[in-house]
């Protein structure tokens, strides 16, 4: 059996959320939670919303182009039942990036305090629709399934903040 074809007994739902769900939530969650430090971070340091924009940029795309090659390379699939690995590790890098990007695209605004509000605003939505989206597909109670996440990505985001203001002394 290739990594493409169903195991004996696998349903459509349970391969899709192998083969797709599970890898795009993964790479959500990370490209959300990883990015977040450095690009808050970086705005306490510099002050600027655009060095933040290219902090996150930067981290962004690198986070993606890990993850994507980290689950291309994890297992080919034969033996999980985790699909093909270039299309796990591009469903993975694309939303990695997609991940990281939703909550760097506000410092694109020039102003510092409002960009820095709207950002916020983002990561909260983010980490509530990871919450979402995880509960709907690999089940769970929705309670918990929101203070994993939000707890996670609340560290984070409170080292780089944190980071940040240490930092700009």
């Amino acid at each position: 059996m290739n990594s493409r074809e169903k195991a004996d007994g696998d349903d459509p739902a349970r391969v899709l959320v192998l083969q797709e769900v599970q890898p795009a939530l993964l790479g959500l969650m990370d490209g959300s939670v990883s990015t977040l430090a450095p690009i808050f971070a970086a705005a306490g340091l510099t002050g600027k919303p655009h060095s933040a924009f290219f902090v996150g940029l930067a981290a962004s795309l690198g986070a993606a182009v890990s993850m994507g090659l980290s689950e291309a390379l994890s297992d080919d699939g034969s033996i999980t039942g985790r699909g093909g690995p270039l299309q796990r590790g591009a469903i993975t890098g694309v939303a990695t990036g997609i991940g990281g990007m939703l909550h760097t695209l506000p410092f694109l605004i020039a102003k510092l305090t409002v960009a820095l509000n709207v950002a916020y605003v983002v990561v909260a939505c983010e980490l509530l629709a990871i919450a979402f989206m995880r509960r709907r597909f690999m089940g769970g109670r929705l309670v918990n399934t929101i203070v994993q996440v939000v707890i996670g990505g609340g560290i984070v985001f409170a080292i780089g903040v944190w980071l940040g203001r240490v930092g700009a002394g």
